[in-house]
């Protein structure tokens, strides 16, 4: 029987089909909130030197026509900034790519309702936050299981990719996860000398401002 793909929470970021570019009745279309520096050709939802997962995966936020603040997660019903009183929010895909504000790991299992199978081992996972490119926002998400703390450094470029947070017999919880941008050259993660790109030691469990 095909499980049901649902996002652990609705209407945060857009939602694809599994190992595809292909959004599933988001209403919202690639390539319709282009930024300035985030590299997405306006209405191609294509991105140049795009990484891993689909160009039209986005974050979903709310700006206020009234005074233009940015908000995510979004605000539906009234501006939260300071001295705006505007109630006239509309949604906007966010920025892909960022960079590392901080980071840190989880080492133990977060209480319900964090969809977790209380049967298998708890493994620690990457937790990292990501200011945006275009917003200058700070995004919270998780690394991909496949990338520790010690494959992450305080400014290195980050991008936002499809992800998991966990599956049963009838449902595959979907979220987003923070992976980093491949790149070659001078401070690219070495995970084979024991050390990070910056030169600490592998094993560090976090770095930059305190989450």
């Amino acid at each position: 029987m095909a499980r049901t793909r649902k996002p652990v929470v609705p209407g945060w970021f857009t939602e694809t089909e599994a190992g595809t570019g292909t959004e599933a009745g988001t209403g919202t279309e690639a390539g319709d909130g282009t930024e300035a520096g985030d590299g997405t050709e306006a209405g191609d939802g294509t991105e140049a030197g795009d990484g891993p997962g689909p160009a039209d995966f986005r974050l979903l936020g709310t700006r206020c026509g009234a005074c233009g603040a940015v908000f995510f997660p979004r605000e539906d019903f009234f501006c939260r900034a300071p001295g705006c009183d505007g109630t006239d929010l509309t949604e906007v895909p966010l920025s892909r790519r960022g960079t590392v504000w901080s980071y840190t790991d989880g080492r133990y299992r977060p209480p319900p309702p964090y969809v977790s199978d209380p049967e298998v081992p708890w493994q620690p996972r990457a937790l990292v936050a990501v200011e945006l490119a275009a917003e200058r926002m700070v995004v919270l998400g998780q690394a991909p299981p496949d990338v520790s703390v010690a494959a992450l450094r305080v400014g290195m470029e980050v991008e936002l990719v499809p992800g998991v947070l966990g599956e049963d017999t009838e449902t595959v919880w979907t979220t987003w996860w923070w992976r980093p941008v491949e790149t070659d050259g001078a401070g690219e993660t070495d995970r084979t000398d024991g050390t990070d790109g910056a030169g600490r030691p592998n094993g560090t469990t976090g770095g930059g401002r305190d989450l």
